[in-house]
């Protein structure tokens, strides 16, 4: 007989409502306006390291392909411009081919948007949050250069590309075709750094070419970087924010940029969101956002190690 039982036991199914009603009612006593955005779009993110799926849309007779959004973020930015004001969303969210104990293609997040927060002030927002949740009190910030340094004793933002593959090189065994200064970097963290680091931390200002949607600014030692963060418990990724670009020029150019990246890798060339564009045109209000895994968060509140404990059912056991 084939294996119909739930991943999920009945007091982790428990454990996974008391945390939604949680951030829930986190939301309402600090005036943040849960919305609904569409999970099926005629685009999607184009960041190279976000693989989206693809469906035909069986509502018209001319082909046309659809996206299961991997985030909310390109409409939640859309309500930005039309007045919104501060918003959140709880939603499934997909990408394709992540499948770990850590990832299922189906997922749920959690994001938002606080108009007129600085990447400290959502910082604090989210250590709020998490504070609720788990009781972690205070969490230490890290700059992503003093990781680095501390660890690998060489500045992220300015080493070569070849002085980062010998360090590379030297500390894991490197297969496949040319990796780009991101790829080593981000190999080294998760190889190297984050084993080593505290229990819970966010890191911030990153390399400029890991900015994504982030805005650009110069650091206290003048080095331009990517004003974002990332929020790590018990040795996972938990969130990931930014101080918002809006500036539509340079987000077009971004979007440029990551096409030919993609057409030189030979990955899908997804379509440019000329909607997000329009609405940055009219303006969003400066702001910052962030989105959090629940399924990892629900993974730190009930102690498991492998996401089919927290979920009804994974992908593959569909």
């Amino acid at each position: 007989m084939a294996d119909w039982k739930p991943g999920a036991s009945a007091n982790n199914l428990r454990a996974r409502a008391e945390i939604l009603a949680n951030i829930r009612q986190f939301f309402a006593d600090n005036n943040v306006l849960e919305v609904e955005t569409p999970l099926l779009a005629r685009t999607t993110a184009t960041d190279v390291y976000i693989q989206s799926l693809e469906i035909a849309n069986p509502l018209i007779d001319v082909p046309e392909t659809l996206y299961l959004q991997t985030s909310p973020e390109y409409a939640m930015k859309r309500l930005l411009g039309s007045g919104a004001g501060p918003i959140y969303q709880i939603c499934k969210a997909f990408r394709q081919g992540e499948s770990s104990n850590r990832h299922n293609p189906e997922f749920t997040i959690l994001e938002w948007y606080q108009p007129g927060y600085t990447m400290d002030d959502l910082m604090q927002q989210v250590e709020q949050l998490v504070d609720t949740l788990l009781a972690y009190g205070r969490i230490p910030r890290l700059a992503y250069r003093e990781l680095f340094q501390e660890h690998l004793h060489f500045d992220p933002h300015t080493i070569s590309l070849e002085s980062l593959k010998d360090v590379a090189s030297r500390r894991m065994e490197l297969s496949g075709g040319q990796l780009s200064k991101t790829d080593y970097l981000q190999l080294l963290l998760a190889k190297s750094i984050e084993p080593v680091m505290p229990a819970s931390c966010f890191i911030y200002d990153f390399p400029i070419d890991q900015s994504a949607l982030a805005v650009i600014e110069n650091d206290e030692t003048g080095e331009a970087v990517a004003k974002r963060f990332e929020l790590f418990c018990g040795g996972m990724e938990i969130a990931n924010g930014y101080f918002e670009l809006v500036d539509p020029a340079e987000q077009r150019k971004r979007f440029e940029s990551d096409r030919q990246t993609r057409k030189s890798l030979s990955l899908p060339e997804y379509p440019i969101d000329e909607k997000l564009l329009a609405a940055l045109e009219h303006g969003i209000p400066q702001c910052s956002g962030v989105a959090v895994g629940i399924d990892r968060l629900v993974m730190l509140v009930t102690g498991a190690t492998d996401i089919r404990a927290v979920l009804s059912f994974t992908t593959d056991q569909t």
